[in-house]
């Protein structure tokens, strides 16, 4: 039998019920999961990594991946169905930056919690 498992079956229904009141709606875990599911990518995470730093178009987070263009705009589009990115246009230019602060915050929390491992 593995030690870090118990040794008998004894639910708590106090501590349970307490948990299950504060669980998310069905919809947030599904949106997480998504989100989480963006972020599982090395690709994707390099390119959020990126955006975090400054706002660049396709050809500068293209030459920062070393993955071809087409590549690039197709995890674009899925970071921002995901709205991990959001993007501007300048004339022909197209300028990506991450969505909002909480990306930010969730790409960092993720990189510190890796380098603790």
């Amino acid at each position: 039998m593995e030690k870090d498992l118990c040794q008998t079956t004894c639910v708590n229904q106090l501590r349970v019920n307490r948990v299950l009141q504060g669980l998310p709606e069905e919809t947030l875990l599904a949106g997480a999961t998504e989100i989480f599911k963006m972020l599982a990518d090395p690709n994707r995470l390099r390119l959020l990594h990126a955006l975090s730093q400054e706002e660049l178009c396709v050809c500068d987070l293209t030459a920062l991946v070393a993955v071809s263009d087409s590549a690039v705009s197709h995890q674009l589009r899925l970071l921002r169905a995901a709205r991990l990115v959001t993007y501007r246009r300048e004339g022909k230019m197209v300028y990506y930056r991450l969505d909002d602060v909480h990306v930010e915050r969730l790409l960092q929390e993720g990189l510190r919690h890796a380098e603790e491992g």
